[in-house]
C-alpha cells in the first residue's frame, strides 16, 4: 500500500549532542570539510547510505550510536570546536567589514528562482541556480549582507533516468521541509508566518516561509502548500519550471511580490535590517518592482511615478541569457487578468504594468509582456555575465533605448565567478595549503603556483581522476540496471574507463545550442580518438533536457546510443541524473573541459572554470568567460565558424577543429611523457592556468566587483532618492515629466565648424550648435559632439564625446554652443552632434532612451587628416 502523505520525524539529541543540530542547520557544511567530517564520524556506512546528507543521517542514525557518541569525550570535544568555529565565523569582521565605509548598503535582498546550494537541497536546474548559489555561499564568506529570496520547490526539478532504448524519463520525488536543513519563519507568538497575493475574483495566494542559512546568509524560501490554499494554489510551488502560462505566471508572482513581503515580514520578526538594494537574478522576480512601487505609492504617498525613480535606484538587474528563448514572455491578456479588473490595485494601475513589460521598439512584439523588459525598466543598473554577454545584450535590448549607439546601451558586465569551497577538490586544496599558505590565508600569491611540486600536482590529479572513473563506473551499473540489463550483460562496467587515460569532461543543460552531439559529427574519426592506441582518449559526459524539450531528449538519446557500442562503451559513458555532486566529481576528475557552443549563445558558463581551479585544461569554443580569458595557454580556442557557414556546414567545421585539436595538441601534450613520467609541457600549462586564471574566476572577485561597482552606488543613489520625505523621488520624477513632454519640441537646428580644409594631426576643429530647446532650460540639457574615425559608409566608430560649452542666447529662445574637438589621429575622420536630457541623478547620458540628432550629417568632414 502506498502511503498517501510523506513527513520527516526528527531525532531527539541527547544533550551533549545538541550542538549537531545548530552544525546541520547552517549549510555553511556542504563547504566546510571539518563540519564533513564530524559528521562521516557520526556513523560512517551510514554516511555513505544517505549520499552526504546531514538530515537525513540524523534521521536514520540508531538510538544506540547516538547514545555512545554522547559518551564519547574525544567526539564531543571535535563537536564542541566545529561549533565554536561555526559561531566565530557567523560573528567574526569579515572583507565587508573592514573594506566597506558609510556608502556601503545595510543590506542587499537577492532574488533568484532557483539556487544550487547543496545536492542535499535540490532547488536548481542548471548554471542559473548554481551561480546563485555560489553568490550567496561567497557573500556569507565576505560577510556581504545579503538576504535570499526564492521559492521552496515541493518536488524539485527532476531526477533522470534512461529508458531501455536511451530516452530520457523524469521523475519527480517528494520533498518534505522537515527533512530539509530548513526552519519555519514563525511570528513571535510562535504561529507560522503567511504572505499573501491578490489573485483575480477576490482569490488570494498563500504561502508560508522557510528559512535556509547559508552561513551568514538568510535565504528565505516561500512555500504554496499551505491548508489555506486550495489544490491547484498549492500546486504553484510544485516543482521548478514545471507548466506554463498561469502557472509560470503565479511562480513569479509569489517569487517577486510575495518576495517583497517575506523581506518585511522577516525583517519586523528579526529586526534584520531592511534591504536598501534590491538585485533580480533574471526576469523570473520582475515584479518585486512593482511590489515596491505599491509601497511607497500607499504608504508614503508618492505617485507612480516618483514611486518608480525611488525603487529604480536602488535595483540591480542582471539578465543571464543571449538566447530571446529563454526570456520568459507572457499574452498581455494573461497579464492584464491578474493585475487588472477586480484585482487592480489603485495604487498600481493596470496600464503602467502593461507598459512597462510592453516590447515597443523596433523589431519587438507588441502582443507579449517580457519580464526581462520589464526588469530593466524597474532597474537603473544592468549588467550581463561576461564581456561578450554584455555586448550581446546591448544588441538584444538596445531598442530599449533608441537612438543611441549600441555601445551606449547601459548595460554592463561583471563576469561571473565560482565558489571555490565548493568546487575545488579538498586534496587541491590541501596541497594550495601546504605549499602556498598565503594563497589561502589571504588569497594572494598566485605566482607561486609556479613553484609548486609537478610530481605533487600529477599524484594529485591522479587520484582525482581514479575517484572519477570508480564514481562513473558506479553509476554506469545503476542506470544499466534500471534499463532492465542483467548482470551479465554489464560486467564489462568493472573495466569501463582507465585512471590513467586522458579523460575529457561534458556536462551541462542540453538546449541545442549548447550542441551535446558536436563531437558525433564524424563517428568514425572520434571512434579512432577513442580507440588510439598510442594516445587513448576517454570522454565523461551528463546532462539534461527540459521535460518539454523533445529535441534535448533526441540529442541525450543519440549519445547514448553511440556510448552503447561495445568496442568504444569503455572510452566513452553518457552518466545520467546530473546535480551538483555528480558536477564536483566530473570538474575536479577531468584533465580536460569541453565546451562547444553556437557562439555567442553562452552567457558565460561556468563549469570550465571549475575544472581550471582543479587542474585541468579548457576545450572550449570562444565563448562566454573563455573569451575574455583565454590566452594561448591555458588550453585550446576551438575555432568558431561562426556567420561563415549554414548552421549544418559551421557544425562540420567547427567539429574537424575540435578533432585535429585533439588529436594533433591536447593528447600528443597530455602522453608526451619524460623520464620520470610526468607531462612537463602538460603539467606547466595547468600552474599556468591556475596561477593566470585562479584570481579571476573565482566568485570572491565577482561578488567584489557586485559590491563596489552596482552594490554600493545603488545605495548611494537609493540614498538619495529617500533622503528629506522622497525628496530626490519627487524632483526627478518631475523633472522627467517635463523633458519627456518637451523632447519632441527640441532640435538641433544649425551646425558649423571651422579649420577643417586641410587640417594636421595635432590641430582642433571649432564646432558650433545652434539649438531649440523646446522651452527646456540650458540646464536640462547636454550638447555634446561625437567625433572620431569613420567607416566606409561615413559612420563613426568608436567615437570620442565632448560636451560643448553654452553661449549666448539666440533669436527666438534658441541657444548656441561651441566647443574645439582634437584631431589627435591621421585618416578619416567626422563628427556629429547631439542633444541628451542632463540630470545630476541620471545614471548616464542613455537612461531615459531620448536624443536629438541634427535632421541632416551638417558640417561633417570626411578626408585625410595629415
Amino acid at each position: 500500500m502506498k502511503a498517501i502523505r510523506r513527513f520527516t520525524v526528527r531525532t531527539v539529541l541527547p544533550e551533549p549532542l545538541k550542538p549537531l543540530e545548530e552544525l546541520v542547520l547552517n549549510l555553511r557544511w556542504s563547504w566546510h570539510h571539518e563540519t564533513l567530517d564530524l559528521f562521516r564520524a557520526v556513523d560512517p556506512a551510514l554516511w555513505r547510505a544517505v549520499h552526504q546528507d546531514p538530515v537525513r543521517l540524523l534521521g536514520e542514525v540508531a538510538p544506540e550510536r547516538l547514545a555512545r557518541l554522547a559518551e564519547d569525550r574525544r567526539f564531543l570535544r571535535r563537536l564542541q570546536d566545529t561549533a565554536e568555529d561555526l559561531r566565530e565565523y557567523l560573528t567574526a569582521p569579515r572583507w565587508y567589514q573592514s573594506h566597506s565605509d558609510g556608502d556601503a548598503p545595510a543590506c542587499i535582498a537577492y532574488f533568484s528562482p532557483e539556487y544550487g546550494i547543496t545536492a542535499a537541497l535540490p532547488q536548481y536546474s542548471g548554471g542559473l541556480g548554481i551561480l546563485a548559489g555560489d553568490h550567496l555561499k561567497t557573500a556569507s564568506d565576505l560577510g556581504v549582507p545579503i538576504l535570499g529570496v526564492g521559492l521552496l520547490y515541493r518536488h524539485g526539478y527532476f531526477s533522470q533516468s534512461l529508458s531501455p532504448d536511451g530516452w530520457q524519463l523524469e521523475r519527480y520525488p517528494p520533498i518534505d521541509p522537515n527533512g530539509l536543513p530548513l526552519t519555519l519563519l514563525r511570528e513571535r507568538d510562535g504561529t507560522p508566518v503567511r504572505v499573501s497575493i491578490g489573485l483575480p475574483k477576490g482569490n488570494a495566494l498563500h504561502a508560508q516561509v522557510w528559512i535556509a542559512r547559508v552561513g551568514r546568509v538568510p535565504q528565505l524560501l516561500l512555500d504554496s502548500d499551505v491548508e489555506d490554499n486550495d489544490q491547484s494554489a498549492r500546486d504553484v510551488t510544485d516543482r521548478l519550471y514545471g507548466g506554463g502560462g498561469d502557472h509560470r505566471l503565479l511562480q513569479e508572482m509569489l517569487l517577486g511580490i510575495g518576495g517583497v513581503r517575506a523581506i518585511r515580514a522577516y525583517c519586523r520578526i528579526t529586526g534584520h535590517a531592511e534591504p536598501e538594494v534590491f538585485h533580480t537574478n533574471e526576469g523570473h522576480a520582475g515584479f518585486l518592482g512593482l511590489e515596491r512601487i505599491r509601497e511607497l505609492v500607499s504608504e508614503d504617498s508618492l505617485t507612480f511615478d516618483e514611486a518608480l525613480e525611488a525603487t529604480r535606484a536602488g535595483t540591480v538587474f542582471t539578465t543571464h541569457t543571449p538566447v530571446p528563448a529563454g526570456i520568459d514572455r507572457f499574452p498581455r491578456d494573461l497579464i492584464s487578468r491578474y493585475f487588472g479588473g477586480a484585482n487592480e490595485e489603485e495604487q498600481v494601475p493596470v496600464d503602467r504594468v502593461l507598459a512597462l513589460g510592453t516590447e515597443d521598439y523596433p523589431g519587438g512584439d507588441r502582443t507579449v509582456f517580457n519580464m526581462a523588459v520589464m526588469g530593466m525598466r524597474l532597474a537603473q543598473r544592468v549588467n550581463g555575465v561576461s564581456e561578450l554577454h554584455g555586448e550581446v545584450s546591448r544588441e538584444m535590448f538596445g531598442g530599449l533605448w533608441g537612438g543611441f549607439d549600441t555601445a551606449e546601451v547601459p548595460i554592463g558586465s561583471i563576469t561571473n565567478g565560482v565558489h571555490a569551497g565548493t568546487w575545488v577538490a579538498r586534496e587541491a586544496l590541501e596541497l594550495a595549503s601546504r605549499e602556498l599558505p598565503s594563497l589561502m590565508e589571504s588569497g594572494r600569491g598566485w605566482e607561486g603556483v609556479r613553484n609548486v611540486s609537478e610530481p605533487e600536482i600529477w599524484r594529485m590529479r591522479g587520484l582525482l581522476r581514479r575517484r572519477l572513473v570508480l564514481d562513473a563506473r558506479r553509476r554506469l551499473r545503476e542506470s544499466w540496471r534500471q534499463r532492465g540489463a542483467s548482470e551479465a550483460e554489464i560486467s564489462w562496467i568493472d573495466d569501463a574507463l582507465d585512471p590513467d587515460v586522458l579523460t575529457i569532461g561534458f556536462a551541462r543543460r542540453v538546449p541545442s545550442y549548447k550542441r551535446l552531439t558536436l563531437m558525433m559529427c564524424d563517428e568514425d574519426r572520434l571512434r579512432s580518438i577513442l580507440l588510439d592506441p598510442d594516445r587513448p582518449v576517454q570522454i565523461v559526459i551528463a546532462g539534461k533536457a527540459h521535460p518539454a524539450d523533445e529535441g534535448g531528449k533526441r540529442l541525450i538519446q543519440d549519445i547514448v546510443r553511440f556510448t552503447g557500442n561495445e568496442d568504444i562503451r569503455h572510452r566513452i559513458v553518457f552518466l545520467p541524473d546530473y546535480d551538483m555532486a555528480l558536477g564536483q566529481l566530473m570538474v575536479q576528475g577531468c584533465d580536460v573541459w569541453m565546451n562547444n557552443p553556437l557562439r555567442p549563445l553562452e552567457a558565460c558558463g561556468t563549469s570550465g572554470m571549475k575544472a581550471a581551479l582543479n587542474g585541468a585544461l579548457n576545450l572550449s569554443i570562444r565563448d562566454g568567460w573563455w573569451d575574455e580569458w583565454y590566452d594561448g595557454q591555458n588550453g585550446w580556442a576551438i575555432p568558431s565558424a561562426d556567420g561563415l557557414a549554414t548552421p549544418d556546414r559551421r557544425d562540420e567545421l567547427e567539429a574537424a577543429a575540435l578533432y585535429e585539436l585533439v588529436e594533433e595538441h591536447v593528447s600528443v601534450t597530455f602522453y608526451d611523457r619524460d623520464s620520470a613520467g610526468l607531462p612537463r609541457r602538460w603539467l606547466e600549462m595547468v600552474k599556468h592556468t591556475i596561477a593566470t586564471l585562479g584570481p579571476k574566476v573565482l566568485a570572491s572577485r565577482m561578488l567584489r566587483d557586485y559590491v563596489e561597482g552596482l552594490y554600493a552606488p545603488a545605495a548611494a543613489s537609493e540614498r538619495s532618492m529617500v533622503a528629506d520625505k522622497f525628496a530626490g523621488a519627487r524632483e526627478l520624477a518631475a523633472w522627467k515629466r517635463r523633458v519627456r513632454t518637451a523632447w519632441p519640441r527640441v532640435a538641433v537646428e544649425h551646425v558649423e565648424s571651422n579649420g577643417e580644409e586641410s587640417p594636421q594631426v595635432g590641430a582642433r576643429l571649432t564646432v558650433r550648435v545652434v539649438v531649440d530647446l523646446g522651452g527646456l532650460d540650458p540646464e536640462d540639457v547636454a550638447v555634446e559632439v561625437a567625433y572620431g574615425r569613420v567607416d566606409d559608409a561615413d559612420a563613426l566608430v568608436g567615437p570620442s564625446y565632448l560636451e560643448l560649452d553654452e553661449g549666448v542666447p539666440a533669436d527666438n529662445g534658441r541657444r548656441k554652443y561651441t566647443g574645439e574637438v582634437p584631431l589627435g589621429r591621421s585618416g578619416a575622420f567626422g563628427y556629429s552632434v547631439r542633444v541628451v536630457p542632463s540630470h545630476p541623478r541620471l545614471s548616464g547620458r542613455a537612461e531615459m532612451g531620448l536624443v536629438a540628432l541634427p535632421p541632416a550629417p551638417h558640417g561633417m568632414t570626411n578626408g585625410d587628416l595629415r
